[in-house]
């Protein structure tokens, strides 16, 4: 499954997303709050090892960094309780977790601790830092761990100071000895150093005897050296061989000074035997070190990833490494010689010439960010560190392109985040203040319809009866905008081909934007189909056109495109409200004045106009992105203030068929006598309701909420139908209410009522299967036909089951009157228990029967295999009847269309039959013989 806060988070990602979460305390990753999604997201982008410990437990997340220094606990960490992950350090985590959830944060700088991690016990350092994770309502609900392991710069700290120990104490170890020569170089005495070293006796060595000890080697070289220095009365200064006591030749220094009168002439010499063995070995050891060193540091310019410089103090180039010519393409060659200020973005010139001119006085360059010139165009972005030294300064860039750009694309994220969750927040607020609107318009609507037979025949009064219900319309399309953008009104949407839609509305928009504004459409060819509300795109495209010409001061070109549009991975990125996918496309281009960034960040919210006061309710674009939205799609605004302004809708792609256009309704208002009780906690809409069923000719319950609505169906008395508000107060709640209603009278029919549905009934913008809604504010004509509609589902089934003894009679006679049976039937009815008894009664007829509850089934069904008759509700959750019965006789020509409904059709379709509810089984048995 795809997780977009997971993307581009590594292998560990994959890992995440595939992992069974809802067996941790974290439940399932589809149900994580989006506090965790952000931690997360933000967690598997960084390059450093993270881990987030969630909850008391400290349920483990971590990325890749993290999991390559987790060694063997990797990956069965993830998602366990870090106390049993690392129950060596257990004591260390709980700590760390008290505190953070207490709201505080920890950081240990080269923290030793003594791990398992490979198997067996390890002693390793870090730098850790900790932070408490907040959740949406601020409070810490876990920590994030950032782990930076030191072990290896701790151990070299370590031998860097045992080598500067041993050093020294060979330094203080050196033995010194003392002899002495007489003037013609004849050696007669030694010291005690001598004697002792050398394991001599005294008097042993004198004359030539000290060659005894001398290497062979290094005897003939010494002797020559010595009688040199003799006849010349210079310095002596040998290095060679001494035989130590124990017989082990040792390299000494060995020096000797002429002891010179006052006449210049030599009376004796005095010289030091030095064992330098141990300085020689160290000194050996000590040129190998450098020579690695210097390999190092040669290695380190070749393939080192920083850019490398030297520069002299007045910046001209005089080496750079490999990776200079890897980021910015120039060569060596190229460089050497060249100011660095050649090469620098010329808006940062000044800004690097001051830094320049501060090294050359000697200060040190830690952090300095400029771009440099790249030789192929374009720049790249380095933070230098920089320092002097002997009339030259070397300098380190890093890259820091790729960084800025993610740091940057954060930001936006984080801000569309931000801007996201304040539309869901608006669209709560505004939907709950249209709840109220409505119920509001409903008692005055109600009121001046039941008023119109008092005022008959009296025109004046008439006359503002009609102004007054204008305005009962205008704020109820006020009202249904602020549901449009809080995502909350019941949509219908149809599969219809919007380039021929939008064209059908050039001559409305000329009219309505004047002559001054050139209207051009342009519709591409081999357009998409789109499953929308027809008329949200119609009241969408005639805001954004209106606000165009506003934009435009009437005098202007407004241009209308429509086509196919792919929006890929990379777009929705930047989009995370965004499925990539097939959509079409419409776009509202003007040539007005534009708008700045900060005015197109706050053109969506509601209220937001810079139209002058009176001129703009505030709710277009509001109405326009909730529609969009709701209907799954994307809305986008590009505009520059003096370049014109163009919105783009983007709709989800439709593979169906197109849907043949509804014709207005035209059925006169049916009343009844049945028994309706009313639940409605606004006492005027109460009021208003009663008194308009009672004129309908309805007996009438009320109640003032659902526990009050429930006594009285447990009271005993008999009631057709429940017609409730779907939001009341008190703990009882409305879908709650209906289904007890049910329990106690499985004859009631249930009609539900509101301008807010809070996601109680409706999903997805589409009512519930087998649930009727009345959306708020309704006419009088509106609720009589819903009613007569439900009533006539719910009567219709209980007359149903109360005849299969009637149906069997029904067959036996089918069968003596060569009735025809056997017909392969599509049944399509929302109603559970309707079309389980309506399919149980034609399979007693004797016919083949496929029920489905709903339009896209019969589609699905219809596609599979053919049938020979669709019998078929008008009213279906998501697409109506009439609809329907257009496309089945598209998919099969030869199919028999009979509408069993409540309601009659809004337009006659050629050779279908209408079988009224509640229908016998005669008038069953009749339609299905008529051909």
């Amino acid at each position: 499954m795809n997780y977009p806060f997971l993307n581009g988070g590594g292998h560990i990602a994959q890992i995440i997303a595939s992992y069974d979460w809802a067996g941790t305390a974290l439940g399932a990753i589809d149900t994580w709050p989006q506090s965790l999604k952000t931690t997360v997201s933000t967690m598997l982008r960084s390059t450093l090892p993270m881990v987030a410990l969630m909850g008391e437990d400290g349920i483990m997340i971590y990325n890749d960094g993290y999991s390559e220094f987790a060694g063997r606990r990797h990956p069965m960490s993830l998602g366990s309780k870090v106390g049993e992950s690392w129950p060596e350090v257990a004591e260390h985590n709980a700590y760390v977790i008290r505190v953070a959830l207490a709201g505080g944060t920890l950081a240990y700088k080269d923290q030793e601790m003594t791990l398992l991690r490979s198997g067996k016990p390890e002693q390793v350092w870090m730098d850790l830092d900790y932070a408490p994770v907040l959740d949406e309502a601020g409070k810490p609900c876990g920590v994030l761990v950032v782990v930076v392991d030191t072990t290896a710069k701790v151990r070299a700290e370590h031998q860097l100071r045992a080598s500067e120990n041993t050093f020294r104490t060979l330094a203080q170890a050196m033995p010194s000895q003392v002899w002495a020569a007489d003037a013609d170089g004849a050696l007669n005495w030694f010291n005690e150093q001598v004697y002792r070293y050398s394991g001599t006796q005294p008097g042993q060595l004198a004359g030539d005897g000290w060659t005894a000890i001398v290497h062979a080697e290094d005897s003939a070289k010494v002797g020559a050296a010595w009688r040199a220095s003799v006849a010349t009365a210079q310095n002596f200064e040998v290095e060679y061989r001494i035989r130590r006591a124990d017989g082990a030749w040792r390299w000494h220094i060995v020096r000797a000074m002429p002891i010179i009168d006052d006449n210049g002439v030599v009376q004796r010499w005095v010289g030091t035997s030095t064992d330098i063995e141990d300085q020689k070995a160290t000194a050996s050891k000590l040129q190998q070190q450098v020579a690695e060193r210097t390999a190092e540091r040669d290695r380190m310019w070749r393939y080192a990833t920083d850019v490398m410089l030297v520069t002299t103090l007045d910046g001209w180039i005089t080496a750079a490494n490999p990776a200079f010519t890897r980021l910015l393409g120039w060569e060596e060659a190229e460089i050497i010689g060249t100011s660095i200020h050649a090469i620098i973005h010329p808006d940062d010139a000044q800004s690097s010439h001051d830094e320049m001119a501060s090294l050359a006085q000697g200060r040190s360059t830690f952090k300095f960010e400029n771009r440099t010139l790249r030789k192929g165009g374009g720049h790249a972005i380095l933070s230098w560190t920089a320092v002097p030294d002997e009339g030259f300064i070397h300098a380190v860039g890093r890259d820091m392109t790729a960084e800025r750009a993610a740091a940057e694309e954060m930001r936006r994220t984080s801000l569309k985040l931000q801007q996201a969750q304040k539309m869901e927040a608006i669209g709560k607020l505004t939907g709950g203040v249209a709840h109220d609107f409505n119920n509001l318009l409903q008692v005055i609507s109600g009121n001046l319809q039941l008023l119109a037979a008092d005022v008959a025949g009296m025109p004046r009064a008439e006359r503002r009866l009609e102004q007054a219900l204008a305005g009962v319309t205008r704020g109820a399309k006020l009202a249904s905008y602020l549901l449009a953008f809080g995502r909350r009104q019941a949509l219908d949407p149809r599969v219809v081909r919007i380039g021929r839609f939008i064209a059908g509305m050039e001559d409305m928009l000329r009219r309505s934007l004047g002559e001054e504004i050139e209207v051009e459409t342009v519709i591409s060819g081999g357009l998409w189909n789109t499953l929308v509300d027809t008329a949200q795109v119609e009241n969408a495209v005639l805001n954004l056109c209106i606000n165009a010409r506003d934009a435009m001061d009437g005098v202007g070109k407004l241009t209308i495109e429509v086509g196919n549009a792919m929006l890929d991975d990379h777009y929705a990125r930047n989009h995370p409200e965004l499925t990539p996918g097939q959509y079409v496309m419409i776009a509202v281009s003007d040539t007005g004045t534009g708008m700045a960034p900060e005015i197109v960040a706050q053109a969506f919210d509601p209220f937001f106009s810079t139209k002058p006061e009176g001129k703009g309710s505030g709710l277009g674009l509001s109405m326009v992105y909730g529609f969009v939205r709701q209907s799954g799609g994307h809305v986008q605004i590009y505009s520059e203030p003096g370049c014109g302004t163009t919105v783009k809708l983007y709709l989800p792609r439709s593979t169906d068929i197109e849907d043949a256009p509804a014709p207005p309704e035209m059925r006169a208002v049916v009343g009844g006598q049945e028994t309706i009780l009313v639940a409605e906690d606004d006492e005027g809409v109460r009021a208003t309701v009663v008194d308009m069923l009672g004129e309908l000719g309805y007996r009438v319950l009320k109640a003032s909420d659902a526990a009050s609505a429930l006594s009285i169906i447990d009271s005993g008395m008999p009631i057709d139908l429940l017609f409730t508000d779907v939001v009341m107060p008190g703990p009882l709640r409305s879908p709650e209410l209906a289904r007890k209603a049910r329990e106690r009278l499985p004859g009631i029919a249930v009609l539900f009522t509101s301008g807010y549905t809070e996601n109680a009934i409706v999903h997805g913008g589409r009512l519930d299967a087998g649930v009727d809604l009345l959306g708020k504010p309704y006419t009088r004509e509106a609720l009589a036909r819903k009613v007569r509609h439900v009533l006539a589902n719910r009567q219709h089934a209980v007359q149903l089951a109360a005849q299969p003894a009637a149906a069997m009679a029904a067959m036996t006679t089918a069968n003596a009157t060569d009735q025809p049976s056997g017909q392969r039937i599509l049944l399509v009815e929302d109603e559970p228990e309707l079309r389980e008894t309506t399919a149980e009664l034609l399979e007693l007829l004797g016919h083949q029967v496929s029920a489905c509850g709903d339009a896209a089934s019969a589609l699905a069904a219809l596609a599979e295999g053919g049938f020979d008759v669709m019998l078929t509700d008008i009213s279906l959750p998501d697409l109506s009847g009439e609809v329907l019965a257009t496309r089945a006789l598209a998919l099969q020509p030869g199919l028999r269309v009979i509408f069993a409904s409540g309601q009659t059709p809004k337009a006659a379709l050629a050779g279908a039959q209408l079988l009224l509810k509640p229908f016998s089984i005669d008038q069953l048995m009749d339609a299905l013989a008529r051909s």
